[in-house]
């Protein structure tokens, strides 16, 4: 069975959809979803917020990247721009949390906007790759970085984050694997997933956070 692409923002229906069209093809995701349900949408607004607060979250974990980034956003006066970013002095970044690598990523990105050398707004015209060939020219921001843009803001179905550790264990759970896959592994398990490979790749963040499948 050929699965069809999603060409919609992933919202609760259509992520629903894409999961039972997963579903219909591998037993292992059948299964999952009869045991924990559906997955949330993972839905944010696209611009420079959303990929600043994603390099905030980068090798922390995810309550220590939310106090980071209310502290950040706080500090932006709730409302970060490049330009807000921008008028704070190292000493305020450091007070917030940042490191001083991530204050340097972040500040390279502000500039990267208001410079005009990185065009958020013009990835929708992008395919997957050119997109996170555009992205990753940013020095901090890789390719997990990139995929994790491009299936939270710009909802691309297919984009598929298989260096996230949540991901891989997810994936491990899903199959029940000895060991947590490599990103080899994990991207010749997910091949019949194609094009929407970003919608179960949502789907085994919710399996790394259910209980119920570890036992």
């Amino acid at each position: 069975m050929k699965l069809e692409p999603c060409i919609e923002a992933l919202r609760g229906p259509v992520l629903a959809r894409a999961i039972d069209q997963l579903a219909s093809i591998d037993s292992d995701i059948r299964t999952a979803v009869a045991r924990i349900g559906y997955p949330i949408p993972r839905l944010r607004q696209p611009g420079f917020a959303t990929f600043l607060r994603i390099m905030v979250s980068q090798q922390v974990s995810t309550r220590a990247a939310a106090a980071i980034w209310n502290r950040l956003e706080a500090a932006c006066n709730h409302e970060p721009t490049p330009e807000r970013l921008l008028s704070l002095s190292d000493d305020e970044l450091r007070a917030v949390g940042l490191s001083g690598r991530k204050i340097e990523y972040g500040r390279g990105l502000a500039l990267a906007i208001a410079g005009g050398s990185l065009d958020l707004d013009g990835l929708v015209h992008l395919s997957d790759e050119d997109a996170i060939a555009k992205l990753t020219e940013l020095r901090g921001f890789g390719r997990w970085s990139a995929e994790i843009y491009l299936l939270f803001a710009l909802s691309r179905a297919d984009s598929w984050p298989a260096d996230d550790l949540a991901v891989q264990i997810g994936m491990q759970r899903l199959k029940g694997l000895e060991t947590r896959p490599d990103r080899k592994t994990m991207d010749r398990l997910a091949e019949p997933w194609r094009p929407l490979r970003g919608c179960a790749a949502i789907l085994l963040w919710h399996v790394y956070g259910a209980a119920t499948l570890d036992g």
